[in-house]
């Protein structure tokens, strides 16, 4: 398998309208994507939906001719994360436990506002089982190689693993994913694209299979922040709109010296730092602050935290079934069945009190800038084989991007990487509400890196 071609949705986009590709085309060559035996389309895919992929894309196609393009998403394969309702299919949610399951009666509101936008679904994404992971490990579905190094067979990060992938190897424009501690948010700074963690309520989680309500959120991955803006506005059923970056002259950037720089590969520590000098030859202005609030959302988690007792009251009902679980999720959903009533309470009241001080007044700042994940993708064999190890590698994923879920924030990754180097992702990351401001910081820190990389 040749490497992908990965272009934005702006790009596809504008060929469409110019009649220099057509949907079908583009379908046809992600399910080519898909198909190829030396590719990863058949651990990145639970499901593919490759006829009624093809048959929406000359429809979408017809509509075209006729003049009706619903959104810039129109004709454009999108992947769905095996967490999502889609009409007339079982939501396995990357399990064997619940391949027998009703089928959905309709689609998952996210999954309806891409329908509407004109996007076309081409299949279900591979995932950590029940979402409860930032490794990407799946032992029923397989676990689909990083893009970067693939003869390494690297993590691909999760829970959104196939989402990740099926973007960074061209078998779909953008995909669908959840964030719930990270999910989102590290296997696509792992894999080398954009992804955004919206608050929570700007995108309906209605049709898709929880692990957290409280932490849940719903995002996109795609290959830049332009993109995750454009599909993030669809989701919040919003009409696409440009977003304008600020000048870069005297953007103030907030960079948290707790916690968040602590134990880092030299890779993600140099790569960080080059980004930083870089933003601040444009003007910016680097801020170390201190975030108390990240050092108390660590110690709230530190007996698992709010995602144990919440994932426990969901899975419950089939917990005994230990032969059909991957043990290493299993393990964490036990992990809440000894919460107590009183103890759950006063976390959530904790997380009440930290949401009420994590606000805008307390800092000068625009945007908070800190590295996504603490480490580069390490191989899957070595998590596969020793269980402690895993453990330690899932809570270094995690580490960073959590306390932006916990606190309700928003949060955006985009790789700033040089090419051919390890993928290495940049979080920008803004109070509850401030999506827009995130996402085009974001655009501004964007433009700064593509440039300082361009050959």
């Amino acid at each position: 398998m040749g490497e992908a071609v990965v272009r934005p949705i702006s790009v596809l986009a504008r060929d469409l309208a110019e009649g220099k590709t057509t949907s079908r085309k583009l379908i046809e060559a992600a399910l080519a994507r898909i198909a190829d035996a030396g590719g990863e389309g058949g651990r990145a895919f639970i499901k593919v939906h490759a006829q009624a992929a093809l048959r929406a894309a000359e429809a979408s196609d017809r509509m075209r001719k006729d003049g009706i393009v619903p959104s810039p998403l129109a004709g454009l394969p999108v992947s769905i994360k095996d967490l999502f309702d889609i009409a007339g299919e079982v939501t396995t949610a990357g399990s064997r436990i619940l391949r027998d399951a009703v089928p959905a009666a309709a689609d998952a509101v996210a999954v309806a506002r891409l329908r509407s936008a004109g996007a076309v679904i081409i299949g279900r994404s591979n995932m950590t089982e029940f979402a409860f992971s930032g490794v990407g490990i799946n032992p029923h579905y397989g676990t689909p190689a990083n893009p970067y190094d693939r003869g390494a067979r690297r993590i691909p990060g999760g829970s959104s693993s196939g989402a990740a992938v099926s973007v960074a190897d061209g078998m779909a424009a953008f995909a669908l994913g959840t964030d719930t501690g990270g999910s989102a948010r590290i296997p696509a700074a792992l894999c080398g694209i954009a992804g955004f963690k919206p608050t929570q309520a700007r995108i309906s989680c209605e049709g898709a299979f929880p692990l957290s309500t409280t932490l849940d959120s719903v995002g996109p991955l795609a290959p830049t922040v332009a993109c995750c803006a454009t599909v993030f506005q669809v989701l919040a059923g919003e009409r696409p709109r440009a977003l304008t970056p600020p000048e870069f002259s005297g953007l103030r950037l907030g960079v948290p010296r707790n916690l968040m720089l602590e134990d880092l590969d030299a890779e993600v520590a140099r790569t960080f730092e080059a980004a930083l000098q870089r933003f601040s030859r444009r003007g910016a202005k680097i801020l170390e602050i201190e975030v108390p609030e990240f050092d108390e959302v660590a110690k709230a988690n530190a007996r698992g935290g709010i995602s144990p007792p919440e994932a426990y009251a969901v899975h419950r009902a089939w917990i005994d079934r230990e032969r059909e679980f991957d043990p290493r999720v299993r393990e964490r959903i036990l992990q809440g069945a000894s919460v107590l009533a009183a103890d759950y309470i006063d976390l959530l009241q904790n997380r009440a009190r930290l949401m009420r001080s994590f606000t805008r007044m307390r800092y000068d700042i625009d945007v908070l800038v800190m590295p996504t994940v603490p480490r580069v993708a390490p191989p899957i064999e070595e998590l596969e084989r020793d269980a402690e190890t895993y453990r330690r590698v899932n809570r270094l994923m995690l580490r960073n991007t959590n306390p932006i879920n916990f606190l309700d924030g928003c949060a955006l990754t985009l790789p700033v990487h040089a090419p051919g180097d390890a993928p290495v992702g940049l979080m920008v990351a803004g109070f509850s509400g401030e999506d827009e401001l995130v996402l085009s910081a974001g655009l501004a820190l964007e433009g700064t890196v593509r440039d300082s990389t361009a050959v």
